[in-house]
């Protein structure tokens, strides 16, 4: 895979509109947009906004990312470097993709090839380069698992850098790209160990009772099939028919809490029903953060004029027509309030981001009573 192919003359475009660009479907235009298909326009588009001092953020699939009404102010670059190379090690293969790939495409190309390691990962929106950014998981598999490397630009050095899996510093949905070194480094390619001949993984409760009565262990094949139907009966996937499409997946993370912590939540939560919990290796415990949102009294399709719950998953924040930003905000701030005045515990974020004023590149701090 050549990083470098298909160079063309790069071009700059001013007032580019991101709503479109952006699953949820709101903010404003980039003050200056590129797309870049080779490692070399990457080089020469962030060159470009450092001569003019213009901030920079890198767009994939849009699927993770809230963008301000006002717009971007700096540079974004449309990742769309595309490619994929194959090594084969015996048991297991080698597979470099570069980072303007389709996630849900190399997923199924991988799951066709017999390839195990991803198959619990299908459905999900967005392009191989996010990934490792917040290692991204479902129904029991995290990209951490057969990430072994990742190249980078390095925006501070001007350089390319190979990140180890170690180096990435992968967590429950984080990564050193995201917390440690945010923004500081653009990813262009991941390579994953896949395994041959290898059962597919089945460590999700929900996943583990869909094929409770099958004859025999599922493919890889109905693995994926299987996760993408659980995946659409949460409006999960990319539908253009779906009413709850307009959302980015997601919008917290389950939180972690301490031994402490979890008492005192247990304490709160007396009288409303087993709280659903998943121990950690480190002795922590994650919470469902959907759990917390329905008994804090949001329940599924709760909406504030044209912002709203999924009707589907009470995770997922949904913009309808007329959505604002700043609606999405506003509605994002009065559920983490919600949460933390029934049951103090903090619910933090997902999606990224752009444009805000204040809280860059995090959702604006809730005044939660704390």
């Amino acid at each position: 895979m050549n990083p470098n192919r298909g160079d063309h003359a790069l071009e700059f475009e001013a007032q580019v509109e991101l709503a479109p660009r952006s699953t949820l479907g709101v903010g404003g235009r980039a003050a200056h947009f590129a797309r870049v298909t080779s490692e070399r326009e990457l080089y020469a588009a962030l060159a470009w906004a450092k001569e003019r001092a213009l901030d920079v953020r890198v767009l994939g699939g849009g699927s993770n990312i809230v963008i301000a009404d006002a717009g971007f102010p700096g540079l974004v670059i449309e990742m769309a470097i595309r490619g994929v190379a194959i090594t084969d090690l015996g048991a297991a293969v080698e597979v470099r993709a570069a980072a303007g790939e389709p996630w849900d495409e190399f997923v199924a190309a991988m799951v066709s090839r017999g390839y195990q390691g991803l198959e619990c990962l299908s459905g999900i929106p967005g392009r191989v380069g996010a990934t490792p950014i917040q290692n991204v998981g479902a129904y029991g598999q995290e990209v951490g698992e057969t990430i072994t490397r990742v190249v980078a630009i390095d925006r501070e050095r001007g350089e390319r850098v190979l990140f180890s899996a170690e180096e990435c510093e992968f967590s429950y949905r984080d990564s050193v790209f995201k917390s440690r070194a945010q923004d500081r480094f653009v990813v262009t390619e991941v390579s994953f160990r896949l395994n041959l001949d290898t059962p597919p993984a089945l460590r999700y409760a929900e996943l583990e009772r869909a094929f409770a009565e099958h004859p025999s262990s599922p493919t890889l094949a109905e693995v994926r099939a299987a996760v993408i139907r659980l995946r659409r009966a949460k409006s999960m996937v990319l539908d253009a028919s779906d009413p709850n499409r307009r959302s980015c997946g997601s919008f917290f993370t389950n939180p972690i809490l301490s031994n402490d912590e979890l008492d005192e939540l247990t304490r709160r939560a007396e009288g409303a029903g087993k709280i659903p919990t998943f121990p950690q290796s480190d002795g922590r415990v994650k919470v469902s953060a959907g759990w917390l949102i329905e008994h804090a009294g949001f329940a599924r399709g709760t909406r504030d004029g044209a912002v709203g719950l999924s009707t589907q998953h009470a995770l997922a924040l949904v913009a309808h027509d007329g959505a604002r930003a700043a609606d999405v905000v506003r509605f994002a701030q009065r559920v983490q309030r919600g949460v933390w005045q029934r049951f103090a515990v903090r619910l933090v974020t997902e999606p990224v981001f752009w444009g805000f004023p204040s809280g860059e590149g995090s959702l604006p701090a809730a005044e939660t009573g704390a």
